[in-house]
Parts: structure tokens; sequence; C-alpha cells
């Protein structure tokens, strides 16, 4: 089972169509990985970094702009009964009282307010979250479960409220004058076998790159100086970011390339339960037109990632 996570404790997961594989090649990324927890340091930071006013930074287009012209859905839906897990700062986890919180938490009660029906959130363990979806014990997996083809014979997904960039950072000297089209002798940190270091060789072929086993790894050999500048995912280079901004960020455009980076955070439901997915997501919609989105992305994402 593929799962949209960090890197934090992570056990791979691995399968011959992975959501990154492009051309044939297998790409591991993290569409094939699964997180154990991030530790009570971030959830710590993370809740610190709450309470601060968000940094001036861009948007994203969360959801998908073909899907406008959805109507709400004629069937009845009386109730959404929402599956999580608790281990994915700043997504799920839970807070020092053991609160369920995280942007996904939000995400949820605000889709069934918007489509005005009740709603539960209940959490299970990584590893029993997607079978008590298959099980209907839940009508909907908001959790980071990928979108691969062995998941989508399991279960349908809404539209995506959050895509996933590839992201430059630098030291913050070198943020203003970054310039990806002039990477010719300079050196750039990748995670070794990535999706990211695929999209180097073969969009960016004149720089040259370091790799490194983790892209932790990578990012500290920006902040020491031993490379010009790192290439990764960018939701994952937010999180050290976060205790990094004396040294470091984000430089250049986000880079969207979903057949590399894979699709996207999306919704899972059980295949055939068209009403309740039409109805997630045409509050999705909704959510983004009046703002409610962009509100979660700056309040959980201190340091955003677009």
């Amino acid at each position: 089972m593929a799962w949209i996570r960090s890197e934090a404790e992570i056990v791979p997961v691995t399968h011959p169509h992975s959501a990154f594989a492009c051309n044939g090649e297998e790409l591991p990324e993290t569409a094939g990985i699964i997180v154990r927890g991030w530790g009570s340091a971030l959830v710590a930071l993370l809740l610190f970094l709450m309470a601060l006013p968000a940094l001036a930074q861009a948007l994203p287009h969360h959801a998908d702009p073909s899907a406008r012209e959805i109507s709400p859905t004629l069937t009845p839906v009386p109730a959404i009964r929402f599956l999580t897990t608790a281990d994915f700062p700043p997504f799920n986890f839970r807070d020092a009282n053991g609160e369920l919180i995280g942007f996904n938490v939000d995400l949820a009660r605000r889709i069934c307010t918007e489509a005005n029906v009740a709603c539960t959130i209940q959490a299970w363990p990584w590893d029993q979250a997607a079978n008590a979806l298959a099980d209907s014990q839940g009508d909907a997996l908001i959790a980071g479960l990928a979108m691969t083809p062995e998941n989508g014979a399991m279960f349908d997904f809404t539209s995506v409220y959050m895509a996933l960039p590839g992201r430059f950072v630098t030291r913050a000297p070198d943020i203003e004058r970054f310039d990806a089209k002039a990477l010719a002798g300079k050196t750039v940190a990748v995670r070794s076998g990535s999706a990211h270091e695929a999209f180097m060789k073969r969009y960016l072929p004149e720089a040259a790159l370091k790799t490194f086993e983790t892209e932790l790894q990578g990012l500290a050999a920006v902040q020491d100086n031993s490379v010009d500048a790192f290439f990764g995912d960018g939701m994952r280079a937010s999180f050290w970011l976060n205790e990094n901004l004396a040294c470091c960020g984000f430089a250049g455009e986000p880079y969207f390339r979903p057949a590399l980076f894979g699709e996207g955070l999306s919704i899972a439901g059980p295949a055939g339960n068209d009403a309740i997915r039409h109805a997630i997501d045409w509050a999705l919609i909704k959510l983004k037109d009046n703002g409610t989105l962009d509100e979660l992305y700056l309040r959980w994402f201190p340091v955003g990632f677009y």
C-alpha cells in the first residue's frame, strides 16, 4: 500500500507500478513510503509556528480548475465518516492534550460543513487505515494515500486538494540571484534514485549533481556550504526550513510534474461510492472559491512550499 509521506522513519514500499514510474522507469519517491511519526519536537515546533503571523507566500491552486462545473450531488449524503492517522504532522496528528488536529483534520471538518452533512473523524494506525476503508469502516480516508494503480483498483479518489511541487533550496544570500537556467558550474544536492534526481538529469543536465541517501543530508549540505543548492520535494523541504530559516530558503519557481513527482494529495473512498466522492469534490471547489483552503494552508504551513 503506497502513501505520500515524509522521510522521517520511513519504510520503503516497492511496487512495479509506482505513481512515480515514468517511461517504464521506476522512480522511488514519496508515493512509495510510509511514515512512522515525526516526534514531539517537530510537533511542538509546528504548534509554536502556528501562533506566529504567516509569512508572505504564494498560494497554491489546490483544486482542479476543470472541476468547477460540478454541481451539488442529487443523491442524499447524510454523513461522512472520515478516517485518518495520527502520525503525519502537520496534516494529521495529536497535540499535547491528545486532541486530533492538523490540516487534513480541519479540511475534513470544513468539507462536512460546506456539504451540510454530519461528520466524524476517526484515527487509525497507519498500517490499518487503508484496510479499514476497504472494510467499509469509513467513507473517506484523508491521510496521504497515493493514487497508484494498485490503490486505484481498490479505491476511488477525489480531485487533488494539494499538489506537491519540486523546489530548489539555497542559502539565504543566494536566493535572489538564483537562476535555474544558469546552473553550469553549480552543484545541486538530490536524493539518490529519486524522481527529483531524474528531473535534474532530464531537464537541467548542465548542473553537477551530488547524491545523498536522504533529503535531510542534501539539505544539510546546503547549510554547510558543500553544495550550491538542493532540489527535492517542496513540502518536506518546508518542514526542514521551519527550523533553518536563518540559513536557507526556497529559490526559483516551483516545478509541477505529476508524472514524476506524483499527483498530490487526494481523498480516497470505497470504489463506487460516487455520491460521497461527488459531495467532497463539490465542497473542495467551494472551499477554494471562498478562500478556506488558502486559510488552512497559511495556518498549517508557515513556510509555504509554493
